[in-house]
């Protein structure tokens, strides 16, 4: 493969994962005509066309996804040999890229930005914030950061902080207006405000535990939001009960805008993890950025081998 050729693949890939020449161009630090055109080279070059195009959108061909299943598993072991290399001289280098559940990148990642720019300056971190339940694998990442619950068991997860607790709240005008439950299935006569996961049709049931063993509710309400700062905003306006992990909540309760409830039957589960790949090498990158964040919690930065803690 000559160098032409190589810079050809990389275009196509960009445009592959994005299906947009915009994005891409803009990843690779080239203008939208250049990449059109580099891509058409390659088409040329190989006789087929790699992607339907019209005025909105961009969609691989059959060829085009062949190709990329091809391709990006042979550039990505050419990008992990450089990577490997420039770890060889002692300096971690290279781009991380990292999923985390909002509240998680919130409470671990964005405290010791400053210090993991100081003291990784050639590492680039991709962070990604959401709370679906996509493969990291598959999105191309190589960290994330979940609860222990939805973590999937062919990755290693370390632990990066205590258990975590989900309680039932309500604003003490809305408890005035309606009463307070006395008990989790008293929720079912109760305005309720639900959440699901991003991607997930369905309202996420509400769990309890009594007489050792865990138990849902699906409370039913008016309100369904798939963003949980919007349904805690919604509580503190008295438009019905969240459930909320406890973190999030204890300073509204101190002050007096929310009420706990049902605290009896919330019993902790495995709170946030950060998780990889089973993988032969993991680059130094990757491992600077794993030690760094659970230094931040307290945790040891040793790295485990199982993820047997997890449940």
């Amino acid at each position: 493969m000559n160098s032409a050729d190589f810079a050809r693949i990389r275009a196509f890939l960009a445009v592959a994962e994005t299906l947009s020449f915009s994005r891409a161009a803009e990843e690779l630090g080239i203008t939208s005509s250049a990449i059109s055109q580099t891509v058409k080279a390659l088409e040329a070059r190989l006789g087929q066309q790699l992607f339907q195009r019209t005025t909105r959108t961009v969609s691989l061909t059959d060829a085009g996804i062949l190709l990329r299943e091809r391709m990006r598993p042979a550039l990505d072991e050419i990008d992990r040999a450089l990577t490997q290399s420039r770890d060889a001289a002692g300096r971690p280098s290279g781009i991380v890229r990292i999923v985390s559940f909002r509240s998680a990148g919130e409470k671990f990642i964005l405290p010791i930005l400053r210090e993991l720019r100081r003291d990784l300056p050639e590492v680039t971190l991709d962070i990604t914030l959401d709370d679906g339940l996509d493969d990291p694998v598959a999105g191309g990442f190589d960290l994330a950061l979940r609860i222990g619950e939805v973590i999937a068991r062919d990755m290693i997860a370390l632990p990066l902080g205590e258990e975590l607790r989900q309680i039932a709240v309500a604003a003490p005008d809305y408890l005035s207006r309606h009463g307070t439950p006395d008990h989790p299935r008293a929720l079912l006569s109760h305005d309720c405000i639900c959440w699901r996961w991003p991607g997930q049709q369905h309202p996420f049931p509400w769990e309890f535990f009594d007489n050792g063993r865990w138990f849902s509710i699906t409370p039913s309400g008016g309100l369904i939001v798939n963003d949980k700062p919007m349904a805690l905003q919604m509580a503190l306006d008295g438009l019905g009960i969240a459930f909320c992990i406890e973190d999030t909540v204890r300073g509204h309760i101190q002050n007096g805008q929310l009420v706990s409830l049902l605290e009896q039957w919330s019993a902790p589960f495995p709170g946030f993890y950060i998780c990889y790949p089973r993988q032969r090498q993991m680059p130094a990158a990757t491992r600077a950025v794993i030690e760094r964040i659970r230094a931040g919690t307290g945790q040891e930065s040793r790295l485990l081998r199982d993820r047997s803690s997890v449940r």
